[in-house]
């Protein structure tokens, strides 16, 4: 590829307006926490950034880390257009499923079709597919997160969140992550018994 093209006027524009879309997942609170009365919520960037850390953390030599790093800071990317639509939401699986396709499609064409554009959206693809290996891994990192995330908001907030954990038990199929959850479960356990 030639260099000159990345870096025209055009090819700036496309990116500083690509990441101005991207920022809207700094701004945009996780929906859960929000119908769960938690007081100033995480973000969709703070979930995905801290995914993208679990997944530099994970020592399987069968996988493709980097991979995983990659998808884990782009399996929410749609969010930037659409929000953070929950199971709660009265929209379909379906209808979520499109609205997310189309905001990816507006993300790919934001960024003038490039090959960083493609290769976000085949990212974004895999993970939504959940059909391979770094996929099962992201998927089972989204769910850990939450929950880590949850058990932090019941002891910052003296809440109780079950259905994030009642919602994620016999999910995990890393045996890696599947460590960690047993651990959160662990300490949230102690943390009610204080």
């Amino acid at each position: 590829m030639d260099p000159s093209s990345s870096s025209s006027p055009s090819a700036a524009s496309s990116v500083v307006s690509f990441l101005s879309i991207v920022e809207k997942l700094k701004r945009t609170k996780r929906t859960g926490w929000i119908n769960n009365g938690i007081k100033g919520p995480e973000s969709i960037a703070d979930h995905m950034y801290r995914m993208g850390i679990m997944a530099m953390l994970v020592d399987d030599p069968a996988l493709d880390r980097t991979k995983c790093i990659k998808m884990a800071i782009v399996h929410d990317l749609a969010e930037a257009l659409v929000g953070d639509i929950t199971p709660y939401d009265g929209i379909s699986k379906e209808q979520k499923r499109m609205l997310e396709q189309s905001g990816m499609k507006q993300i790919v064409e934001t960024l003038g079709n490039t090959a960083q554009a493609q290769e976000i959206a085949a990212l974004w693809q895999e993970y939504e597919d959940d059909a391979t290996d770094e996929a099962h891994l992201v998927h089972d990192l989204d769910k850990c997160e939450m929950i880590q995330q949850a058990m932090e908001y019941e002891h910052s907030d003296q809440t109780k969140l079950e259905s994030f954990f009642a919602s994620t038990r016999g999910i995990f199929r890393h045996p890696q992550v599947q460590s960690w959850v047993d651990e959160i479960v662990r300490r949230r356990l102690a943390n009610e018994s204080q």
